[in-house]
């Protein structure tokens, strides 16, 4: 069963939120990149740090998203939807609480 060209336009993401998603990623890469290459120690730790931090942002924004879809009725409030949701923003507060960042 094939997609048909109403279908496949249908589902295409907007070009902007894609362009973002992309984005989102790079500077996971660039981090790892320079983790693998540079020579220095301290510059490793900062962008692994870097890298942490930014995995922070990403997982809270994606518990908002869910919240916020759930909120406006959009996402049904049940209990592994609301969470996951919250396991999200819970595991960064341990791991910064634990001194794991």
């Amino acid at each position: 069963m094939g997609l048909t060209e109403n279908n496949a336009a249908a589902t295409r993401l907007n070009p902007v939120a894609e362009w973002a998603g992309y984005l989102g990623v790079a500077p996971f890469v660039l981090c790892l990149a320079g983790v693998g290459l540079l020579p220095d120690s301290g510059a490793r730790e900062l962008l692994q740090r870097i890298a942490l931090a930014w995995g922070a942002v990403l997982l809270a924004f994606s518990g908002a998203v869910h919240w916020g879809l759930a909120i406006a009725g959009r996402l049904p409030w049940d209990a592994a939807r609301t969470g996951g949701a919250l396991v999200l923003a819970l595991t960064m507060f341990a791991s910064d609480a634990a001194g794991l960042r």
